[in-house]
This record gives C-alpha cells, sequence and structure tokens, in this order.
C-alpha cells in the first residue's frame, strides 16, 4: 500500500471525534467539501469505506483500523515537534481511557505536571470492557484497565490496587441498621438500599458475593452516576455504597462514614496499557528523560498511582477481581 495521506488521515480522525462533518471541518478549519474531498481520497487509496454517513456518523472496521494509525501518527508528530524545539501541532490531541473512580481519586493529580507544562490530554472515562475496546479500536491512545494481557502492537504495565470497602453514613446505620455498625448480614442484605454507579456497575454484586458466599445476589438499587456524587449520597444516607478506600478514608476518619464490614476488601489491580510507538518503542520501557509524550503519560500514571495505592503488586486479600469488570 502507497503511503497513506497524513490530510486524509487528520479528517478521518477529526470525523471520529466530532462525528460530523461540519464539526470536523471547523476543527481543521476547513471547509466541509475539502473534509468530504479527502476522506473520500483516503477511501479511493485504501479501497474501502471507512466512514458510514448516518447520523451519527460512524466508522467502518477498516475505519477504526485507520484510525488507531491515525492517532499513534498525530502522537509521533507531537513528540517530533519537541524533540525540534518547534510548537506542537494545532490539533495535537493525546486521548486516553480511565475508569471514573480512578479519575476521581489519583488520576489528576497524576497527571497535573504534564498538562501544567500544555500537554493536551482528553480523559475519556467509562467501564473498562469499553475502555479496552477504545484502545483496540484506536480511539484512544491507552488506557487504565483490569486487564493483564497487552493487545498486539501495544505494552503494558501493573499500577498498583484498588481496594474498595461498603460503607453508610451513621444516620442510615440507626434507620436501616437498629444503630448496630455490625448489622449487615447475609439475612438483610436483599433489602437494604445499595447505591450503584450505572448499569454496568457490579461492585456491589461482587463484594456481597465476597462477603456472604451468596452467588448472584438480588440488590436494592439506586442510581447515582458520579464517582463524587455517589459518595456525597453515601453520607447523606441514601444506601450502602462500595468505594475506594482512598476516596473515603477521610470521611471514615471523621465519623461522616462507617465501614460496614472492614476486614471484606475487594480488591483490584490496574493496568496501564498504551500503543508501542517509534522504531524503537517496543524495547524502550517507559521513562521521563527522553521519552515519547505518551512514555511520559504512563511513567506519570505510574508514579502517581504507586503514591496513592501504594507499590504495584498481586492483590493481598481473599479475592482478586482482576479477571472480572474494572472498578467505576
Amino acid at each position: 500500500m502507497k503511503d497513506l495521506d497524513p490530510a486524509g488521515l487528520d479528517c478521518l480522525a477529526a470525523l471520529a471525534d466530532d462525528c460530523s462533518f461540519e464539526r470536523a471541518a471547523q476543527r481543521l478549519s476547513i471547509t466541509q467539501s475539502a473534509v468530504s474531498k479527502r476522506l473520500k481520497s483516503l477511501e479511493a487509496q485504501v479501497g474501502r469505506l471507512l466512514v458510514v454517513r448516518a447520523r451519527p456518523l460512524r466508522l467502518t472496521e477498516p475505519g477504526k483500523v485507520l484510525l488507531r494509525f491515525a492517532r499513534q501518527m498525530h502522537a509521533m508528530r507531537g513528540d517530533l515537534a519537541r524533540e525540534l524545539g518547534a510548537a506542537s501541532p494545532a490539533q495535537e490531541r493525546l486521548p486516553i481511557a480511565v475508569n471514573a473512580d480512578s479519575l476521581a481519586t489519583w488520576v489528576l493529580p497524576a497527571l497535573d505536571e504534564l498538562v501544567r507544562e500544555g500537554v493536551s490530554l482528553e480523559l475519556v472515562v467509562d467501564d473498562q470492557d469499553f475502555t479496552h475496546d477504545w484502545l483496540r479500536q484506536g480511539a484512544v491512545l491507552g488506557c487504565v484497565s483490569t486487564v493483564r494481557e497487552a493487545l498486539r502492537g501495544c505494552r503494558v504495565a501493573p499500577l498498583g490496587v484498588m481496594r474498595y470497602t461498603a460503607v453508610a453514613s451513621p444516620d442510615f446505620i440507626r434507620a436501616e441498621l437498629g444503630g448496630d455498625r455490625h448489622g449487615l448480614n447475609r439475612g438483610n442484605f436483599a433489602h437494604l438500599p445499595f447505591l450503584i454507579f450505572n448499569r454496568k456497575d457490579d461492585m456491589q454484586q461482587q463484594w456481597v458475593s465476597l462477603a456472604f458466599g451468596v452467588r448472584r445476589p438480588g440488590l436494592r438499587e439506586r442510581f447515582v452516576p458520579s464517582s463524587e456524587a455517589y459518595v456525597r449520597a453515601a453520607v447523606m444516607g441514601w444506601g450502602v455504597g462500595v468505594v475506594p478506600l482512598v476516596q473515603v478514608q477521610g470521611l471514615i476518619d471523621d465519623g461522616s462514614l462507617v465501614p460496614l464490614m472492614p476486614e471484606v476488601l475487594l480488591e483490584i489491580e490496574l493496568f496501564w496499557h498504551q500503543w508501542r510507538l517509534g522504531a524503537d518503542a517496543a524495547e524502550a520501557p517507559p521513562s521521563a528523560g527522553g521519552a515519547g509524550m505518551l512514555d511520559r503519560i504512563g511513567a506519570a500514571l505510574a508514579a502517581g498511582a504507586e503514591r496513592a495505592l501504594g507499590v504495584p503488586g498481586r492483590v493481598s486479600g481473599r479475592r482478586s477481581r482482576a479477571s472480572a469488570r474494572t472498578p467505576r
């Protein structure tokens, strides 16, 4: 195959981001007809339809393959500009996918220094099954996941273990458990409201299964689809929450939340996945010195996770969920 047209790849990436010819044209500061012309030229070059022109438009499977290449090309273009001391390309954007609980706890502090340097990050938040799919399809360049195995063309590094505990407010314990912080048990859990992040979230069922040996427990569900609001709802007494210990330790210390069974911790191993970029990227470990920006992001996340979660390693508790869904 001949060298792919960089302008056509830029158009494909903009269409994937904005799902519209009009918005893609605005992003690239060209006309809609120019976007359409460049896309058609790229499709003719590869002999495949790359975009389904619907509302919203979507990429075909060959389009997703080329999108992955376009993202990698953009990242390497930005690295080259920085190495030469030139301004980064205007459209440079480094998208990475993370789960909501990591975003709410340790990811932002980990990336703060890079953002202050002017790095253009886009954080995509989704469930693990989808974050890894985003990486596979080329929509992001890296992701935080519970999946151990690297995709072909990617590398993976351990980040650490997030530990989840069940908590409730003192008011909830008085109203629902007769004032007994140890009152949650196999006989009453199904009658108590549990806070759920969204319909993909099975953290609460996993915790109940671990705590009481009940397979596929049925729960009374109250949905709160935000990590920060989820914790606030627990403090307000809306229900039992299963939350990262690192996120609520301060609230436990000041008495706003009470751990219901502190000996039962759900432990989740996290890993960083990123595409290999550059001729020697397959061999070079992530490091800050002289590394590409994606490597620097990986190194920053690894350092931030170690500060917040501890040294990466295998889980120590009664059960690991490394092969199940990621945390929120």
